[in-house]
């Protein structure tokens, strides 16, 4: 299964940039990732959804029409690492060639991509950096496949 993770900004941080580096090199015997950095939309107080939408568009315009796609969204469903796994190996089963998964930017994802989704994902009830949102994912996805092939690293 490709997996594509579509993000908002880019990651300027050394010690994140090294993080993803590390579970996406882990990830290469049991899926191919790829991250897609789109640039934000500048956005005034005054004009947030009009931002979102601009940003919502450049985001479907990476999404091809049968992929299956999860959300990054502070309403989203939480789940425990093993029912992200089970969730990951649901989407394998169904057929689907193509996972990616969305994070918006700092002020949220546009209503059009949330409506896209086909299911929405929340990492935690508590905020975090925006950028730490990438790391936590990919480690969660190579955890999942940990998980799936029944090796040890979830424990």
């Amino acid at each position: 299964m490709k997996i594509k993770i579509i993000a908002l900004g880019k990651i300027k941080e050394k010690f994140l940039k090294d993080g993803i580096d590390e579970f996406l090199k882990r990830l290469t015997p049991y899926a191919a990732l790829e991250i897609i950095e789109l640039s934000p939309v500048e956005i005034r107080n005054d004009q947030i959804e009009k931002a979102l939408d601009e940003e919502g568009e450049k985001i479907l315009s990476h999404i091809k029409e049968d992929s299956y796609v999860i959300t990054l969204e502070i309403q989203g469903k939480e789940l425990s690492s093993e029912d992200f796994a089970h969730k990951i190996n649901e989407i394998t089963i169904l057929g689907k060639s193509e996972l990616v998964f969305v994070i918006g930017s700092s002020c949220g994802l546009s209503p059009i991509v949330s409506k896209r989704a086909d299911f929405k994902l929340s990492l935690s009830k508590m905020t975090f950096l925006h950028q730490f949102a990438r790391l936590l994912l990919v480690e969660q996805i190579y955890r999942a496949f940990k998980i799936l092939k029944g090796e040890t690293y979830h424990k």
